[in-house]
């Protein structure tokens, strides 16, 4: 694969934190991430969408959490030991927003080469795939590759850095 058919597809060569939910693997740009905790008690937050979840005390700084199995309308099933939050920076129009993403389990950091992503399968006109950007064929898995930016869309962005206590990042 040309590198132009890889910014095409919008998931770039490099490192990906993977995960699991509902027995499939997903991964993040390394970069988006800022570290992964172990799931903590999320306080609810009135009147949000159902899949932010609440809102977490982390190290001082009230963050939200986004239920990413819901976001991605996954069968619902209880946290579990290994149910952990991973905590990224995503990009808005006003700068980056520091947010917890739930997951079933983290798997591993991949080294994912241009050769092995390609772009998401298409599934129709109603169906959206915008917050996919691409798949890698790992062996004999597959690994969609999520981007955190778009996992929310701008609005619902702005809901969750406007919870009580959480004032929005400014880029570091």
């Amino acid at each position: 694969m040309k590198s132009a058919d890889v910014a095409a597809i919008g998931a770039r060569p490099g490192k990906y934190l993977t995960f699991s939910m509902g027995g499939e693997e997903y991964g993040l740009e390394i970069l988006s991430v800022q570290e992964i905790i172990g799931i903590m008690k999320v306080t609810r937050i009135p009147r949000m969408p159902s899949f932010i979840r609440g809102v977490i005390n982390l190290r001082g700084k009230v963050i939200p959490v986004i239920d990413l199995r819901k976001r991605l309308d996954l069968e619902l099933k209880s946290d579990t030991d290994r149910t952990c939050i991973i905590v990224v920076q995503v990009q808005t129009g006003e700068g980056a927003v520091t947010m917890g993403i739930i997951v079933d389990s983290v798997s591993e950091v991949l080294n994912v080469t241009a050769a092995q992503i390609e772009p998401a399968p298409e599934f129709g006109s109603n169906i959206s795939t915008e917050f996919i950007l691409g798949v890698a064929k790992i062996a004999k898995n597959v690994v969609i590759l999520l981007d955190a930016n778009r996992t929310l869309s701008l609005e619902e962005l702005h809901e969750a850095a406007a919870l009580p206590g959480h004032e929005g990042d400014e880029q570091k």
